[in-house]
Parts: C-alpha cells; sequence; structure tokens
C-alpha cells in the first residue's frame, strides 16, 4: 500500500536541505580566534635555575629543565608506591570527580540535541474516535448515518532554515561549554591528586614532629631525673627541679595537638579517596618515603596556558560567549520555516489511505519581530557585554596562573635555603644540648643553660621537619601550576567513556630533552 504524494514531501525536504547546505557558510557574529600566547618568556625577572641541597636525605639538591614534559602520572616522581596507589584508588572513587564526569555528560548531551535543529523534524500521528451527531444537524457521513468511526492519520516535516547561522553559533556556544566541562574535569583530576599529595605530606611532617616531641619530651625527662638525684643530694635548689617539671610539662601540653592533627589528616585523607573516617588507611607516610625529584620542569609561559585545565576552560567560556553573540545578532533577523505534509481521513482503518482520501499541504512561514520593547536589542547588548567579562576572565585566570608558577619558583627557591638553614640549626643545637646535659650530670654547669638548650634544640628539630615538608609540598605545587601532564595521561583515566571528544591536548610542540624522571 502507497501513500500518495509521498514524492512531493521528498521534494521539499531535499529542497530544505540544499538550501541549508547552500546557506550554510553565512553566520552572523564575530568568528572565535583563540587569544594570542603572552608575549613574556619567563615567570620571573631573574629565574632560579637551581635549589641548594639541604645537606639531608629527603632535601638534596633540584634543577629547572626548561622545557621537560610532564608525565601524566606526575606523582610517581616522589617514587612512594604507597602514593600512587592512594591516587589511583582517589581518582577512582571522590565524588567530587564523579561529579564532574556527570557535568561533562550533561554538557555533551545538551550540545548534541542542539545539534538535531540542524535537521527536519519529521512527526507521525494517528487517531481513532467514536462520534455521535445530533438528529437535528445534517449527518457528517454519506450514508447518513451519525454514529460512526473515524480515523486520522497523517505525516509533517518541519525544517527551520538556518538562514544567518543561529542555530550553528548555538551549537558553537554548546560544544565550546562541553570542552570547558572537559577541562573542568581535567581540573578536578589535578586538584584532587595534588591535594592527596599535599595531605600525604602534611601527615608525614606531623608524624616526624611528633616523633621530635616525644624525643624532646624524653631528654626533658632524663634532665628532669638529673635533677632530682643532684637535689636529693643537696647540690642544687630545689627550685630548679620544679623549673625543669614545669617545662617538661609545658613540653607535654604541645604532643597532643600535634597528635590531634595528624588525626584530622588521616579523615582528610579517607574523604579524599572517597572513603568514610570510619575505616582506618593502610597506608601511612613518612619523611624518609617520599623521595625529591633531581630535575623539575619549568615549561614555556606559551606552553603553560596551552596546559592549565583552568585556562583553557576560561578560553572556551570566552568561545561560547562569542557564538552567543552570533545567536543574538541572528535573532533580530527573519526567521523562515518550510513545512509538508500529508494526512487522510476515513471511516474504516481499512479503507484509511484509499484514493481520494489523502490530502497534503507544503508552506512556508517567515517570521520577523517587528516591535518587542527593545528586548532583541537589549538581548544583544547583554550578549556583546558578556562577551567582554569572558575576556576579562580569561585574563584574569592567565594572570593568577602566572602568579602561581612565579611564586612557586620563589617557594623552591627560598624553602631550599630555610631547610639547609634549618639542618645546620638542628645539628649546632643537639650538640650544644649532649654537651649540656654531660655538663650538667657532672655538676659543671647550671640548669638554666640545660633549659636553653632545650628549648633552642625542640624549635630547631621542628623547623627542620617543617622546611623538609615545605620542599615536598613545593614540588608537587611546580607541578600543579604547570598542569599537571594530563595530555600525556597513560592509560585514559575512568572519565573516558563519558567522552564523545577528548580535551584538546597543547597545540604548541614542547621542547623535550627526556621525560621527568618518575618512580623505578
Amino acid at each position: 500500500m502507497t501513500v500518495p504524494r509521498r514524492s512531493t514531501v521528498r521534494r521539499i525536504a531535499a529542497l530544505g536541505a540544499v538550501l541549508g547546505t547552500s546557506l550554510a557558510g553565512c553566520s552572523v557574529g564575530p568568528d572565535f580566534l583563540r587569544p594570542e600566547a603572552p608575549k613574556a618568556e619567563t615567570y620571573l625577572p631573574e629565574a632560579p635555575v637551581q635549589f641548594v641541597s639541604g645537606g639531608i636525605s629527603g632535601g638534596e639538591a633540584q634543577s629547572l629543565v626548561q622545557g621537560l614534559d610532564i608525565p601524566g602520572q606526575w606523582w610517581k616522581v616522589f617514587q612512594s608506591p604507597q602514593l600512587n596507589g592512594l591516587i589511583n584508588g582517589a581518582l577512582q572513587a571522590n565524588p567530587d570527580v564523579q561529579a564532574a564526569v556527570a557535568g561533562l555528560k550533561v554538557a555533551q548531551a545538551n550540545a548534541a540535541a542542539q545539534r538535531a535543529t540542524l535537521f527536519p523534524t519529521i512527526q507521525g500521528g494517528f487517531g481513532a474516535s467514536q462520534n455521535q451527531t445530533s438528529n437535528s444537524l445534517s449527518p457528517n457521513t454519506a450514508d447518513g448515518s451519525t454514529n460512526y468511526g473515524l480515523f486520522t492519520a497523517g505525516l509533517t516535516i518541519t525544517y527551520a532554515l538556518d538562514l544567518w547561522g543561529g542555530n550553528r553559533r548555538q551549537i558553537e556556544s554548546l560544544d565550546a561549554l562541553a570542552e570547558a566541562q572537559c577541562f573542568q574535569l581535567e581540573g578536578a583530576y589535578l586538584s584532587l591528586s595534588s591535594n592527596v599529595v599535599a595531605a600525604a605530606i602534611q601527615e608525614a611532617a606531623l608524624r616526624a614532629q611528633i616523633e621530635a616531641t616525644e624525643r624532646i619530651i624524653a631528654a626533658q625527662r632524663d634532665t628532669l631525673a638529673i635533677l632530682q638525684s643532684q637535689s636529693g643530694l643537696g647540690a642544687i635548689p630545689g627550685g630548679d627541679v620544679a623549673t625543669q617539671q614545669a617545662a617538661l610539662a609545658q613540653a607535654e601540653t604541645t604532643l597532643p595537638p600535634l597528635q590531634k592533627a595528624l588525626a584530622q589528616q588521616r579523615n582528610l585523607l579517607a574523604t579524599l579517596t572517597g572513603r568514610l573516617p570510619n575505616r582506618n588507611l593502610a597506608e601511612r607516610f613518612q619523611l624518609s618515603d617520599l623521595q625529591l625529584p633531581s630535575e623539575l620542569p619549568l615549561s614555556l609561559p606559551s606552553r603553560m596556558v596551552e596546559q592549565r585545565p583552568d585556562v583553557r576552560a576560561a578560553e572556551a567560556n570566552l568561545h561560547s560567549a562569542s557564538a552567543l553573540v552570533g545567536v543574538a545578532v541572528s535573532n533580530q533577523l527573519p526567521q523562515i520555516t518550510l513545512n509538508a505534509g500529508v494526512n487522510s481521513a476515513a471511516l474504516s482503518l481499512g479503507s484509511l489511505f484509499g484514493p481520494g482520501l489523502v490530502g497534503s499541504v507544503i508552506g512556508v512561514n517567515i517570521l520577523q519581530t517587528i516591535i518587542d520593547g527593545g528586548a532583541l536589542a537589549a538581548k544583544k547588548r547583554a550578549a556583546v557585554a558578556q562577551l567582554e567579562q569572558a575576556d576579562a576572565q580569561y585574563r584574569s585566570v592567565v594572570l593568577t596562573a602566572f602568579r602561581n608558577v612565579a611564586d612557586t619558583l620563589r617557594a623552591l627557591e627560598y624553602d631550599a635555603v630555610t631547610l639547609r638553614a634549618a639542618v645546620a640549626a638542628e645539628r649546632a643545637s643537639a650538640a650544644s644540648l649532649d654537651i649540656a646535659q654531660r655538663r650538667l650530670a657532672l655538676g659543671d654547669t647550671t640548669y638554666v643553660f640545660v633549659l636553653l638548650a632545650q628549648l633552642t634544640y625542640q624549635q630547631a628539630a621542628l623547623t627542620r621537619v617543617q622546611a623538609q615538608a615545605a620542599r615536598l609540598t613545593d614540588t608537587a605545587a611546580l607541578f600543579q601550576a604547570l598542569g599537571g601532564g594530563w595530555w600525556n595521561r597513560e592509560p585514559p583515566g575512568p572519565e573516558e567513556q563519558a567522552r564523545r571528544l577528548r580535551c584538546r591536548p597543547p597545540q604548541a610542540a614542547p621542547a623535550v630533552d627526556k621525560p621527568v624522571a618518575a618512580a623505578r
């Protein structure tokens, strides 16, 4: 059974497709051009090249290598299997990353839905009803029956000509938003991995501070035992014993806050890895478990803006705002819609497509807004202002990115010097305390001298631990500030199934001599 005049519908659809194709190159509004890379070649007026050694394991000298590429799993440079496993688990289980994956799916689906506007819409309909007309009215059927069934069927094709490119600009905008969401997902990965690294380093630092504090407390207890012995012999006044007891009690009060901070840090690590804090983590971090890489990457500024997910997301948002200007302009112009349809009505289902029962309609609608109180003009001005806002936001993100790298380079430089000085101070104060305790045991010095030596060593030990942890933290911060190496990630991350298109990798070719050394 065939439907009459179907060829007419085909011709209308073909005509719409041809017109749409022929007008595809016409899109009002600005064409997006990627912002130029910064002209700067360095991040600082006098950028450091090397960072001095602290003189201890975990405080080795480091050097910057221009153009050294960043591995996808950059945290492996610390050569800690425990840290590697923890981050891999976090990337799979963290709900913030899962939310970013879902956001990417939403953005891609919205772009796909808008892309469908480039094609004709075909709708089919079927209806059946039982009808009864009043006896006082003329019957609707040829046989004069007032009770009859009515069956209808129809097919309509509607095609909105994208004459000014408004639909294409809207698709361009939503594609750009999907790309922005893709880079936000990469940013979530980078932020999560950086937070896990920082939390692990902080845990290791707290454990070292607790150990140093416990050594100080033990030393002060030994000193108290010596003083009590000498006081029993009448060699020193009882006031010295009381003073040492107070000093010991004061040192003991510094231990619980460190233990509390360590417990809270463990809770943070559990949360970052998508676990409840009532489950004990198997991983335990010590400063000795984390190695400083001897070589650090330093990307060119033009390369850095290609690598940072936040900069790329801001660029995608700028692209979206540019396309929306075209959408606003096209809405001010005439909108043309082609439509065609065939329909049939019959008293029985079997005769629905019988001869002479099928009708058709072909038409074109042109709609032009004449008076709207200035709404469309205001929307265009808003789109232009939004583009200006996105441009300013992009420039702000770039400035922040430069400051992040510059701050990290200075932190690496001065924290390396601080660690070297802290190690020297700790060694000197430890030797001084040992001499003071021996002299006190021989009765060759006063208790005040020993007390001062104890306090000096306590502060020096804690300062050295904090400086050592700062160098590790600064190293991780540099990898984060340069973008984290997401373009080199192998195998693909768990978000890969959510992607229709991958985030565009950096376009600038890296000047790579060799990759950053990772875990062996």
